[in-house]
């Protein structure tokens, strides 16, 4: 399945403190094909990261072991994902 992980900046000067722990643990969880797409809002007040695991445990497990989350740079809202698959007829 896939998991959407919404991740609210809370204190933006922590939070580029944080950030190059928090782009090498994306990129080592994608090399483990546990996360499919990850990136910034074009806003700066936060981003996306999309998970596949086999339970939303196993999802929040890895959503919070995320640098910015265990340090509170940012806040975490995770949620199940169903995409469509297009084209629709």
């Amino acid at each position: 399945m896939l998991y959407v992980a919404l991740l609210p900046i809370v204190d933006q000067e922590l939070n580029a403190k944080i950030r190059p722990a928090h782009l090498a643990y994306i990129n080592d969880l994608y090399k483990q094909g546990k996360v499919v797409m990850a990136g910034p809002f074009t806003d700066k007040q936060g981003g996306m990261v999309i998970y596949k695991a086999e339970s939303l445990e196993e999802a929040r497990k890895l959503a919070e072991g995320d640098p910015v989350i265990v340090e509170g740079a940012r806040t975490l809202e995770l949620r199940e994902w169903n995409p469509l698959e297009l084209p629709l007829s």
